[in-house]
């Protein structure tokens, strides 16, 4: 049996090892041979105008982890002889769900005219419930990789991404991928790119990230296209962080983009936001493994490690400069606003600090997600958080599984809600006359309501022609009202709808999926509030609320929703010795639907073989009432899964 302080020496042996194996080969690159380019990372022998920050960008499945693979491969990142796929994806839930979840950065180097050139690629995921990861990613670019799928064409979120690189004012260079494939179509993709955002034909390359081909052109386009990044080396030093993550023997880990001026190991730094200075450790640059340098320049993206404890002291967005200088801070980079929320509660409340601890080091990760306290009569003690969407509170929740071993209950997801209050108390009461209220159970009392408000989003569904009727009454029952209709070629169409976004966030790009085979996309953005019915849904079990699975909604939809409800409660929750009535209510205890889970059947009477009827009606009897005092008292379970799975279509 090994003891504890024996695994602590194997894995700081390992560690070291590690560290040894990466210095030594940071020594011995930056050699040309005909067989192999290597290379020597001397930061300092990279001029600014040899330097390019870019990112690729698109939408879901298009193939920006294949091509960084790629790249890397080129850039002899990675070897060629093995099998390297999707080597960015470093996260156990992109693995296992096949997507980019996590906004990823690597340093290529080339050598290109006869001189030496630094190329920071950013790999960003394409879903749009991760817009924020690609939104801060592009802070630290000069210019993008606009891939897009030569068989599927141009999809939603290959708008939206180009939509987001124009307003950050990016050079975009168009790829067409998968021309490999027999169904490519990269001659009307071509005309896609070119009606839709106006680029010229001959600057789309065709490149195929499976097979390798076209990667040099890509490269090439990114050195002669793409500037370098505005900055003067010999100001004072000024670093953007951009992204940051945490780690068990190190603490808190920053990924910088010098801004200007230079850095060196040893210097002490500190953070305009919080104030603090600390002591730099160690910077390197990741290739995609983390590297040591001695120093970093203006124009260079690399991390820093500097015995940070505390999470809250490295922000996303926040200017580092060097203790005792003075500087203008960065710009910040815009906070993202969370549009679905949910109560995040331990299964176990005795692990309520190790799960406040993990939360901390994951949003660390992931700054997206708002955090505020929260608690429950039946749950106890948790946190209520804001997500960019379902699909991104999933991953928040199984990433706390898998990194940090959480066990967590996950109660219905909501929206905000705005909501004007009438009344001068109950305005002091409040504090305002319009409130935003996430959380069902903070939902004031309709009598002191003069309006209520909804979330209102535009969504962009790019469809093939042959789906539209089928999208449309789809649309139509989500309360969709459409504002444009566009011919993108002549069998594809552009839809424009305005939607309800409680309408939106569970399912309905699954539906949207299944409605057209797989070959729709959709994506959409925030347009603020609008006027709406809205009404509370409560549900009860033998009397008793259920407030966690208390969720607000259209008055149009309370009495379809509460039937749902009832019906998937009878079919998560396993039936007891006692009769289970299961009612949703709204306006205070209006009942408008109703099901039972009938009570288990046990044989009181087996034991007789005869005698008194009246014996036999006294054990039924019995039974009886001690059904109904075990109904009184009874306690029912409702399962972990249930709390999302009732609200599912």
């Amino acid at each position: 049996m090994i003891s504890f302080y024996e695994k602590q020496l194997y894995i700081g042996f390992h560690h070291h090892l590690k560290l040894l194996r990466s210095r030594f080969l940071l020594e011995s690159r930056l050699q040309f041979s005909n067989e192999q380019k290597e290379v020597k990372i001397n930061m300092r022998k990279i001029p600014l105008k040899n330097i390019r920050n870019f990112g690729i960008i698109a939408h879901v499945d298009h193939g920006k982890s294949t091509l960084s693979d790629r790249l890397m491969e080129f850039a002899g990142n990675i070897s060629k002889k093995n099998k390297n796929e999707q080597v960015l994806d470093k996260l156990q839930v992109e693995r296992e769900r096949g997507i980019t979840v996590k906004a990823q950065t690597v340093s290529l180097f080339h050598e290109y005219d006869q001189e030496m050139y630094l190329l920071n690629l950013i790999d960003t995921p394409g879903h749009v419930d991760f817009s924020y990861e690609v939104n801060r990613s592009l802070v630290a670019c000069q210019g993008v990789i606009l891939l897009v799928d030569a068989n599927q064409g141009v999809q939603a979120q290959t708008v939206a991404n180009f939509n987001l690189a124009s307003t950050h004012g990016l050079k975009i260079i168009p790829v067409l991928n998968k021309i490999d494939l027999k169904n490519a179509k990269p001659d009307v993709v071509s005309n896609q790119l070119t009606s839709l955002f106006g680029f010229d034909k001959k600057e789309i390359l065709k490149v195929s990230a499976k097979l390798g081909t076209g990667i040099e052109d890509v490269i090439v386009s990114v050195i002669e296209k793409i500037p370098p990044p505005d900055g003067n080396v010999n100001q004072q030093f000024r670093a953007l962080q951009y992204d940051s993550w945490y780690t068990q023997y190190h603490g808190v880990i920053c990924l910088i983009l010098i801004v200007d001026g230079s850095i060196q190991v040893g210097e002490e730094i500190t953070s305009a936001s919080s104030g603090c200075s600390y002591i730099i450790k160690e910077l390197g640059i990741l290739y995609p493994e983390e590297i040591p340098v001695k120093e970093l320049f203006a124009g260079q993206a690399g991390y820093f490690r500097a015995n940070i404890k505390n999470p809250k002291d490295a922000n996303i967005g926040d200017t580092w400069f060097k203790k005792g200088t003075t500087v203008e801070p960065l710009p910040l980079i815009a906070q993202s606003k969370p549009m679905v929320f949910a109560g995040i509660f331990p299964s176990d409340q005795s692990k309520t600090q190790d799960l406040r601890k993990a939360i901390e080091k994951l949003i660390l990760n992931d700054s997206s997600v708002s955090v505020s306290l929260d608690t429950s009569p039946a749950l106890g003690q948790g946190w209520r958080l804001g997500f960019l969407g379902v699909l991104h509170m999933e991953v928040f929740c199984q990433r706390l599984h898998q990194e940090f071993d959480a066990d967590v209950i996950v109660t219905a997801p909501g929206i905000p809600y705005k909501i004007k209050i009438k009344g001068k108390s109950n305005i002091k009461k409040y504090g305002s006359e319009e409130i935003i209220v996430s959380n069902p159970q903070k939902f004031p009392d309709p009598s002191i309501v003069e309006e209520y408000y909804e979330p209102m989003v535009l969504g962009t569904i790019i469809t093939p022609e042959k789906y539209y009727s089928s999208i449309l009454n789809m649309c139509m029952n989500r309360r969709g009202e459409q504002r444009n209709i566009n011919y993108l070629d002549n069998e594809t169409i552009v839809l424009t709808y305005k939607f309800p976004l409680g309408e939106i966030i569970m399912d309905f790009f699954n539906e949207l999926k299944i409605l057209s085979s797989g070959y729709a996309s959709f994506d959409y953005e925030e347009i603020g509030y609008e006027s709406s019915h809205l009404k509370k849904v409560d549900i009860y079990l033998n009397g008793k609320i259920v407030e966690e699975l208390s969720i607000i909604t259209h008055a149009s939809q309370v009495e379809k929703l509460g039937r749902l409800m009832c019906l998937r409660l009878k079919e998560c929750i396993d039936p007891q010795l006692f009769l289970i009535a299961i009612q949703a209510c709204t306006d205070g205890k209006k009942i408008i639907a109703r099901e039972n889970i009938k009570a288990l059947k046990k044989d009181v009477t087996a034991k007789l073989y005869g005698g008194d009827v009246t014996r036999r009606m006294k054990l039924v009897q019995r039974q009886k009432e001690g059904k109904k005092n075990m109904r009184m008292i009874g306690d029912v379970q409702i399962p972990r899964n249930t709390f999302i799975s009732i609200l599912k279509r």
